[in-house]
């Protein structure tokens, strides 16, 4: 068993809040039990994933998308009550990290992916601000659909497209989540193809206009990665139980 004092204090020194300024507070969102002898780890907040940690006896649930957002309301209503009601009488605490778990060049959504795939010459790419979340690399030159095929299998979800570049590929960007606009610093910065969660229609046309390659692979599945090595890494310092609550959402 450990203190919700003693997670709170290890994730935020690892994945260091302070230094980000985030459409959302990161860190402890709603406070539960103070001992912890179970964990569950999930990339969003839903209910469903709530209901999933108190099935499961978590104490702690950790995530990469909290409830409160800066453009959504505070107001306890519908579901959200719900959530809140459900959490507090289970005291189970929540706890989520937004763009410092995107920017960690260790467990984050987009150095992990970097490394796992091989990729070299690794830089720090996508600005939101005065921060940087995601990654671009070189990689060795690639037949485009040798590169589509290698990521498919990595996130386990079909790609959206957009092929306008050349017919290898040799440096990559890598946002993961909703980051389809940064194609266009992708675009500034010469990169030959960029790698995100979701798309729209604009890209279409600036992929081919600007003959570049897009992947959208899933907002969801690309920001599993950074939760899932959060998990790996917060149960080997603490040695206690924990559990990927991986539902189904194919956005």
């Amino acid at each position: 068993m450990i203190t919700l004092q003693d997670l709170l204090q290890y994730l935020n020194q690892l994945l260091q809040p302070e230094f980000f300024s985030d459409v959302c507070p990161n860190g402890l969102q709603v406070e539960g039990k103070k001992v912890i002898s179970r964990v569950a780890f999930a990339v969003s907040s839903s209910l469903a994933t709530i209901k999933q940690a108190i099935a499961i006896k978590a104490d702690a649930l950790i995530v990469h998308h909290g409830i409160f957002w800066d453009k959504t309301s505070y107001i306890l209503v519908g579901s959200k009550k719900q959530k809140f009601q459900l959490l507090l009488e289970n005291e189970i605490s929540l706890l989520a990290y937004h763009l410092p778990l995107d920017a960690h060049q260790t467990v984050g959504n987009n150095w992990k992916v970097a490394r796992d795939l091989d990729l070299t010459n690794l830089k720090a790419f996508g600005s939101i601000g005065t921060n940087k979340i995601g990654v671009k690399a070189q990689i060795k030159p690639t037949l485009v659909e040798d590169f589509q095929t290698k990521l498919e299998t990595y996130y386990e979800h079909v790609a959206h497209t957009a092929l306008g570049g050349k017919k290898h590929i040799a440096s990559v960007a890598i946002v993961s989540g909703g980051a389809h606009w940064m194609i266009e610093q992708a675009i500034q910065e010469g990169m030959d193809c960029f790698v995100t969660g979701s798309f729209d229609e604009p890209i279409w046309d600036l992929a081919y206009e600007n003959e570049i390659h897009f992947f959208a692979l899933g907002h969801f599945s690309t920001e599993k990665v950074g939760i899932q090595s959060l998990k790996q890494i917060t149960t080997k310092h603490f040695d206690i139980p924990t559990d990927f609550i991986n539902l189904f959402n194919p956005f």
